[in-house]
């Protein structure tokens, strides 16, 4: 059943506390024994000297005078930066890096405990630091990309108005290559601080199959296209936004590259106190040779506007609003990345079937514009709709001072591209089924 507006938005605002394991032990909780291995776990690779967290949880020495904010953290699911509710929708993920309920339990009772470091020979073996820029996709285990190709680079100022660079770089292959996932990422740590996303759009050499053409947001054959569906036409690699990872396509699926191809960036910078020069890279891992897949991806920014630029969020005001998308081929779905600015708060994709029923595919209801998480399904979760679908995105925001992301609560907020504007994006890679693979994927899952 489809939440109403103020509900979702109410349980998005709501500090909630989950439901903690039993304690199963009497045995003391300590930082040596229990705590670091979780630590090294979920955490250390951001929580570490230099990098983006605000503090190392690498010792004990660092993670003691953090404890009581820690545990409110990960009481409320803020930390880890999984923000999806695991309650609704789909609930198996490739890349989950959210807490266990027993996890979390230990790190609560370590607090309560009063934090005790324990036997220091207890500590598991220290993992690697990460010492530069590196590829998520690389800390996942997937290895080093087959291809970077990277921007030009842009200085931007300490003070100066949002930028739009849009810069083209060549692809150098010199034969047809299929991408099996990508990953974008600011050219330098520094970087991190002012590209609020960057989008690899490909400027097609003979290829029309590219060309998105299973979605439709409105208007007949006579109307005009909707800007929606210009976007959506054209080819994208990938979209990137502060604090997501990559995007790894279904086994058997991919993008395809071709000679003469290249890459056309879109990239949103905005100046953050001190000059940085940076620009985007994207890393590509190739499907070898003989290996090739026999199905398309294609990233589709499934919009939460009922009209694609229409948005009016009054001053010191909660807002709603919705957008509908027409799936015109039966479509399996890979993944949500929710999209929103400074007042987003939460995010709701469902699917309203042709016979009338609906289903939840996915909800996010405490978004944080510092983690544009994208979440990939596992294989066998991932959603299948048939032809005719529609995908109503449902998306709330929270344009008073209680937003601890909004900069002015007096401010009327539109639709825009700057950072203090506002938009509504589900970014989810679709796969088009014909008929016969349709009803052999829905068989193969009704056997099992």
């Amino acid at each position: 059943m489809t939440r109403t507006w103020a509900g979702v938005l109410c349980a998005a605002l709501t500090v909630s506390t989950p439901i903690l394991a039993a304690d199963s032990t009497s045995q003391p909780v300590t930082f040596s024994k229990d705590v670091a291995p979780i630590f090294q776990e979920k955490c250390q690779q951001c929580h570490q000297p230099n990098s983006i967290a605000p503090m190392s949880l690498i010792t004990f020495e660092n993670a003691r005078p953090w404890a009581r904010s820690i545990k409110q953290r990960v009481m409320t699911r803020q930390m880890p930066p999984w923000h999806i509710d695991p309650s609704v929708g789909v609930h198996e993920f490739k890349n989950d890096i959210s807490l266990t309920d027993g996890q979390i339990d230990t790190i609560v009772r370590w607090v309560d405990a009063g934090a005790p470091q324990g036997n220091p020979k207890d500590l598991p073996p220290p993992k690697p630091l990460v010492t530069d820029n590196q590829w998520q996709g690389v800390r996942d285990g997937f290895g080093p990309p087959d291809l970077v190709i990277r921007s030009s680079e842009y200085t931007m100022p300490a003070q100066h108005q949002d930028v739009w660079y849009r810069p083209m770089s060549d692809i150098p292959i010199t034969e047809p290559r299929w991408a099996k996932m990508v990953e974008i990422r600011p050219t330098t740590l520094m970087g991190r601080r002012i590209v609020h996303h960057s989008i690899a759009y490909l400027v097609l050499n003979n290829d029309p199959d590219a060309v998105n053409t299973g979605t439709a947001n409105g208007f007949g054959r006579t109307g005009p296209i909707p800007v929606a569906d210009l976007v959506n036409r054209r080819p994208q690699l990938m979209e990137w936004a502060i604090g997501k990872g990559y995007d790894l396509f279904r086994e058997g699926t991919g993008k395809l590259l071709l000679p003469g191809e290249r890459i056309s960036w879109d990239q949103h910078l905005h100046a953050v106190g001190e000059e940085i020069t940076a620009g985007s890279e994207i890393g590509i891992w190739l499907y070898p040779k003989g290996q090739e897949p026999k199905k398309r991806s294609y990233l589709i920014g499934f919009t939460g506007l009922r009209k694609q630029e229409f948005l009016d969020i009054p001053p010191n005001s909660l807002a709603h609003t919705e957008g509908f998308t027409v799936l015109k081929e039966n479509t399996l779905i890979t993944n949500f990345q929710p999209h929103f600015h400074l007042r987003g708060k939460a995010m709701q994709v469902e699917a309203i079937l042709p016979d009338g029923t609906n289903q939840i595919v996915s909800y996010v209801g405490k978004f944080n514009f510092n983690w544009m998480t994208n979440y990939i399904y596992e294989d066998d979760a991932a959603p299948v709709f048939p032809k005719g679908t529609v995908i109503h995105v449902s998306a709330w925001y929270d344009n008073t001072k209680a937003n601890p992301s909004n900069p002015d609560p007096d401010q009327w907020v539109g639709y825009g591209d700057r950072t203090v504007d506002e938009m509504a994006h589900a970014w989810m890679n679709v796969v088009y089924l014909n008929d016969d693979e349709y009803n052999a994927l829905l068989a193969e899952r009704k056997a099992r």
